[in-house]
């Protein structure tokens, strides 16, 4: 008998209603399904004919294109800009497409401007998602590919986007240091490419442009104000320019199908790091169906739940060996499979537990002996080199005077160490709430996972709704004279609006807090693709981990 095997049939779950968190979780996701849905129309139906009508593929029939016909491209970024920028239109995706998939055989981060959003001007987010796909590059060691077909920065928001550290400089800085690196870095040139923005395929390995596609530093109208120079665009930085003049390109192709099959081509003649330390044995499925997953707690009034139900839906034969199961308990943690990878994982307990001293602890709080337990874990996986799978549903650290007594800061910030200086991969999913320094505790954005998702149920915020406003309004309401109970009601209300759309998943998509919002039941599926791009880092260095209280 293995002792380690997990989870019970749905058919055995007391006190949940299945039926009614199932049909919640469906509503959710199908209204998540039509926006992305939209997102996926690119600029429109007007603008997809009008770059069809230049003999252009759009960025999505490129990529799909491009990539092997057994290989799916797993986005990242698809709700970036959303609900941002409204007095400029929509920005479906930022203008930019970014994600992984196999080409040739080999797993690459793809970078595709898309020409039907905005003429593929970078606005801030597009930036940042950009420079997002450059830092999966480089963690991961993975060919990246740049399908130009962008008008430059946006200029009405030029001040967003030029001149700081993170702004657009840094796409040229991480190209330079891609390259020493021995990353393999491909552009094609399939439209405008613009101002600094033409330093870019320069800076790649290899450069293909296509007939149509042009680079310059300076665009026909800025020259002939600069220096009173007539001149058309084709002439001045178009394809044939570029390839038997200036010699810049390295390779001149007819159309858009020519410049795809040549970097397919490129990538099946180079050759990738292999000696990976992140290896995948046999394959076995969860003794549980993933779907389940949707009918254990309602996304919109969770109540608690056993995380074990999840985690046994998730791992290869359902089989979780828990480290130190009976200390700690408001954080799991343990040993699995998953698509034959070898993993740990850290899960925040949703259920009250009591302790050997008969002590109730709250399901999703951080306690003093859970986050002890955590990072020594942690330390453990870095011994063992093996990537951590976060998630997310917890309240925050425990607060009081017994906490404070009991070293919760000490205990708290030994656990941020050790997830600060951990160097093996984390994955993050958030699957309720991530609120606090609890996003800290469980690798939120700031401590680099490699991948961070969320479900459609996850809320992300320094605290919930319902308790920031009860403060806020308190602290608003001693600043006032003669407030009645309607007066204080609507000052409640609207701050408790403004924090309920601001912890919303779609607000942290938008902003990249988070690479995806995910349908629950592709939580496997994902994780599977994502250990299968973390393994190309190659071998993973000693972590250290410098003033650490034990």
């Amino acid at each position: 008998m293995n002792n380690d095997v997990i989870g019970n049939r749905i058919e055995d779950w007391v006190n949940t209603d299945t039926s009614s968190n199932k049909s919640e979780f469906l509503d959710l996701i199908n209204r998540y399904k039509i926006e992305i849905d939209d997102i996926k129309k690119c600029g429109g139906d007007i603008a997809v004919e009008k770059q069809h009508s230049k003999g252009k593929m759009t960025a999505r029939e490129r990529i799909k294109y491009l990539l092997d016909d057994n290989s799916e491209f797993n986005e990242i970024g698809r709700f970036a800009a959303y609900d941002m920028y409204k007095e400029y239109g929509k920005i479906n995706a930022a203008g930019v497409l970014v994600g992984t998939g196999d080409i040739s055989g080999k797993k690459c981060v793809i970078v595709a401007n898309d020409a039907t959003v905005k003429a593929g001007a970078y606005f801030e987010v597009s930036l940042k998602k950009t420079l997002r796909a450059q830092q999966i590059a480089i963690e991961n060691n993975l060919p990246i590919i740049y399908l130009v077909d962008s008008a430059g920065v946006f200029l009405p928001l030029q001040d967003q986007v030029f001149p700081d550290e993170a702004h657009f400089g840094r796409i040229f800085y991480n190209n330079a240091k891609i390259s020493s690196m021995g990353i393999t870095q491909i552009a094609c040139v399939m439209g405008p490419c613009v101002a600094g923005g033409a330093y870019l395929p320069v800076m790649c390995d290899k450069y293909i442009i296509v007939k149509g596609g042009n680079m310059f530093l300076a665009g026909p109208a800025l020259v002939k104000a600069a220096i009173g120079q007539s001149i058309d665009s084709e002439t001045l930085g178009g394809a044939e320019t570029h390839s038997a003049i200036s010699g810049t390109a390295d390779y001149h192709e007819e159309n858009d199908i020519d410049g795809l099959d040549r970097i397919k081509t490129i990538l099946n003649h180079i050759n990738c790091k292999t000696d990976s330390e992140i290896i995948p044995g046999e394959i076995s499925d969860p003794m549980h169906n993933i779907e389940d997953v949707i009918s254990l707690f309602s996304p919109s009034f969770p109540k608690p739940y056993n995380m074990l139900e999840i985690i046994s839906r998730i791992v290869d034969g359902s089989t979780f060996s828990e480290y130190k199961k009976d200390y700690g308990k408001t954080i799991l943690c343990g040993t699995a499979k998953i698509g034959g990878f070898n993993v740990g994982i850290v899960a925040n307990q949703k259920i009250n537990v009591k302790t050997k001293l008969n002590e109730i602890q709250m399901g999703g709080v951080v306690y003093s002996d859970s986050a002890d337990k955590a990072a020594r874990f942690i330390m453990n996986c870095n011994q063992d080199k093996i990537p951590v799978i976060f998630l997310h549903d917890v309240n925050g650290f425990m607060v009081g005077k017994d906490a404070e007594w009991g070293g919760i800061a000490k205990d708290g910030a030994k656990l941020v160490n050790v997830i600060s200086n951990s160097t093996i991969p984390k994955i993050s999913i958030i699957i309720g709430g991530s609120y606090g320094a609890g996003n800290y505790a469980m690798s939120g954005r700031a401590y680099n996972p490699r991948f961070m998702f969320a479900w459609p149920s996850a809320k992300i915020s320094v605290m919930g709704g319902e308790q920031a406003a009860k403060t806020l309004t308190e602290i608003q309401v001693s600043k006032m004279n003669n407030v009645d109970e309607e007066a204080k009601k609507e000052i409640f209300n609207k701050i408790k609006n403004r924090y309920d759309k601001q912890s919303d998943p779609r607000y942290a998509a938008a902003r990249l807090w988070v690479d995806e919002i995910i349908d629950p039941r592709d939580t496997r599926k994902i994780i599977i693709e994502c250990l299968d791009v973390v393994r190309n880092e190659g071998s993973i260095p000693k972590a250290t981990y410098g003033a650490l209280q034990v």
